[in-house]
């Protein structure tokens, strides 16, 4: 297999992946949301200390890139986005858990 096939074969799987836990709903973050104290801020439909994900999703969706600001967002924290009450760090939750939480939070949240 040439490093073109491994690469595309690599971004398909990759791509399932995501879409499957997307697909999932809350079911397939809520234990990553849980260990990771994102839960004492956010829930799915309603602002409590920081925005509800739903009103993540409706501000995001629209534009992939998107994907990548809320990772910054969940690694370095974030201020000023959605009020004035900054969002801070998460450096420990891994790549794959914030993959996985984005990924959800771009297919809108879904229950």
């Amino acid at each position: 297999m040439s490093f073109k096939q491994w690469l595309v074969c690599t971004a398909l799987l990759s791509t399932a992946f995501n879409a499957s836990a997307a697909d999932a709903g809350l079911e397939a973050v809520k234990d990553i949301l849980t260990r990771n104290a994102c839960l004492s801020c956010h829930t799915v439909e309603r602002k409590v200390v920081g925005p509800a994900y739903r009103d993540i999703a409706a501000k995001r969706k629209d534009d992939p890139a998107n994907a990548e600001i809320l990772v910054q967002h969940i690694r370095q924290g974030s201020k000023g986005v959605y009020g004035p009450l900054p969002m801070p760090a998460n450096p420990v939750i891994s790549d794959k858990d914030i993959q996985t939480v984005v990924d959800w939070i771009m297919a809108g949240a879904p229950q």
